[in-house]
């Protein structure tokens, strides 16, 4: 059974940093392909940053320079570096794993709140 949690979400001021994390288990981390999603209210689930098997990565325009996505494969953890928060960037952040269209499964996801 896949198991996806994630933490390290909060509340924080507008310019501020948070790092979430994503703890897997119950299948293989290294050979997926990692990502972080996030949901505000009212709006779809749009996609924030992936990591690939091989450590390709790929940003939504909005977070690019400001957001690092990472993963360590001996702890089975992908990361989500936050830089220089944006109010706009409040929305719930849900982690990913991914190896086709059917072996795809969500954390429960974690609130992100930025302040102005």
């Amino acid at each position: 059974q896949v198991q996806l949690v994630e933490s390290g979400g909060g509340l924080v001021q507008s310019g501020g940093s948070l790092r979430l994390s994503c703890a897997a288990s119950g299948t293989s981390f290294s050979s997926s392909t990692m990502g972080w999603y996030r949901q505000a209210p009212g709006n779809q689930r749009d996609m924030v940053a992936t990591i690939t098997s091989g450590g390709t990565t790929t940003y939504a325009d909005s977070v690019k320079g400001r957001f690092i996505i990472s993963r360590d494969n001996a702890k089975n953890t992908v990361y989500l570096q936050m830089n220089s928060l944006k109010p706009e960037d409040t929305a719930v952040y849900y982690c990913n794993l991914r190896r086709s269209s059917w072996f795809n499964f969500w954390g429960q996801g974690t609130q992100v709140t930025v302040s102005s």
